[in-house]
């Protein structure tokens, strides 16, 4: 189609059934690039299937330094335009991202395995973020102070320059959005490297930027492992770096950017409590609970995955969520009625799988799911899939209830008072999130109040509108995405002080 030729989207091989992408998936100067060098190719899997999508060609110190100094040009251009200039390219990328949301999103489920109907939405949350960000690109302001004799003094919100954006394979396209927007809508040009696990969604970003009329330069991508990474935090012309990710790897990030004193946005892990009250509404609470655990195949960092229920409501909710969780449609994610594509990868399949194991030999008892899925399907055998996994008699010692499995792993506590449940909810590390399900409204926001997380919700769960900040406490991050407060993130304040007088000097 015209349209697979304008974006170079993956072709269907009749040979092998499966999509293949033949199109070099790195681009800086406003295209796509071929790397002559061709070592340390590394093999890119589709999910649903297990069969190897592409070949990641990583950039080395040349190919980064290229893109670093193409951000470099179009940030020296784009900086200069007005906030209306700005959002008007902006406003017409995310009419370019709507038109083509259906491609986009089989793009993403082929890259990512996750379903169809989620894919969609994640394309939504894209567009609806540039949207957003071009609206604050019109009103970026400073503030005019009135001083003695006349004199005065204002700010200026100005660019950083090239800020770096380092994406995460649960939400691909989304991510790269949720980065650069804000980036863009202040006055930078980005350098994103999309996670090697899901290389592909990135660049097809990056072709809409430059269709609706940005600088060559202003948004480029560099597929790569960490070494890539790694010479990206520390590129002299670099001003800033955001990364979504693990905590581990936030950490050696943040090492990196100290470097040279650069800023940073960590979006990293969660191991977040859902608490549910003896007065919620029962059905809105397992709903909750469903959707705090198994989008995404349940990997999400926000996900809500210690699931803290009322004893005298724990019968009622375990027989709900169980009923629930086994009716979840588990395949092809291709297919509308598929709720649950595949994993990521084997390795992540596995170490999900290892979790449920170590869960059941201390102790947690497996309600439902858990284990391998194979879909009827004979060109799905190979794909990651895995049943959605119920566990109950879990207590706060054990490794499913301390550490982020990041996967459709739910584990279920009992409590008895708030005052308790408030102290086990808050010990851990992370902070990214958390939730509350009751009909009392001053519970409600007390419990709120007195949780340490930086995303919290009542009543629901997973809501990203990106009209708020979303980011988290502790270990859990640094700085937010999304919201009003994310252009303080993107810019830098340079005071100016005007002297209307003679200078009154002590000499």
């Amino acid at each position: 189609s015209s349209l697979q030729r304008t974006l170079n989207l993956p072709r269907f091989d009749p040979s092998s059934g499966t999509m293949q992408i033949k199109d070099p998936l790195n681009f800086w100067g406003g295209r796509r690039v071929e790397l002559s060098d061709v070592t340390g190719l590394e093999p890119v899997y589709e999910p649903a299937t297990g069969r190897v999508l592409c070949q990641l060609q990583p950039c080395k110190a040349a190919q980064v330094d290229e893109a670093v100094r193409s951000a470099c040009s179009a940030f020296s251009a784009w900086r200069k335009m007005a906030g209306m200039e700005r959002a008007r390219v902006m406003l017409e990328t995310a009419r370019l991202i709507e038109k083509r949301r259906e491609d986009i999103a089989e793009v993403e489920v082929v890259n990512n395995g996750k379903s169809i109907t989620e894919a969609r939405l994640d394309v939504d949350s894209a567009r609806l973020c540039i949207e957003y960000f071009a609206g604050l690109a019109t009103n970026m302001s400073g503030q005019h102070v009135q001083l003695p004799g006349g004199s005065f003094a204002y700010t200026r919100r100005e660019p950083l320059g090239v800020c770096v954006g380092i994406g995460a394979w649960n939400y691909p396209f989304q991510i790269a959005a949720w980065k650069s927007a804000p980036a863009i809508a202040c006055g930078n040009s980005m350098v994103f490297k999309p996670s090697p696990v899901t290389p592909v969604s990135a660049v097809l970003l990056a072709e809409i930027y430059a269709q609706a009329g940005v600088p060559e330069g202003l948004f480029n991508v560099v597929q790569g492992t960490q070494e890539t990474g790694t010479l990206l935090c520390h590129h002299p012309s670099v001003a800033k770096v955001s990364f979504t990710g693990s905590v581990p790897t936030g950490k050696k990030i943040m090492e990196m950017a100290s470097k040279g004193v650069k800023p940073v946005t960590l979006e990293l892990g969660g191991k977040s409590p859902l608490i549910i009250f003896e007065d919620s509404d029962l059905e809105n609470a397992v709903r909750g609970a469903l959707m705090a655990n198994f989008l995404s195949q349940g990997q999400v960092c926000s996900n809500g995955t210690r699931v803290f229920v009322h004893r005298p409501i724990l019968p009622q909710f375990l027989t709900e969520v169980v009923r629930r969780t086994k009716a979840i449609q588990i395949g092809d994610p291709l297919l509308e009625e598929t709720r649950m594509g595949a994993l990521v990868s084997r390795p992540h399949l596995d170490k999900v799988l290892g979790y449920v194991e170590q869960a059941k030999k201390e102790g947690a008892r497996v309600l439902c799911g858990g284990e391998p899925f194979t879909p009827a399907d004979p060109k799905l055998r190979n794909g990651y899939y895995m049943t959605p996994c119920v566990l109950d008699n879990c207590t706060d010692d054990m490794t499913c209830v301390r550490e982020e499995i990041f996967g459709p792993v739910m584990s279920v506590l009992t409590f008895d008072t708030e005052v308790d449940v408030l102290q086990r909810a808050n010990d851990t590390t992370m902070g990214l999130a958390a939730g509350v399900f009751t009909k009392d409204i001053q519970r409600a926001h007390r419990v709120i109040e007195n949780l340490q997380a930086g995303s919290c919700f009542i009543n629901n769960y997973n809501i990203t509108p990106v009209e708020v900040p979303f980011g988290g406490y502790k270990a859990s991050g640094i700085g937010r995405e999304n919201g009003q407060v994310t252009v303080e993130f993107y810019s830098q304040l340079k005071t100016v002080v005007v002297e209307m007088g003679d200078v009154d000097s002590l000499f």
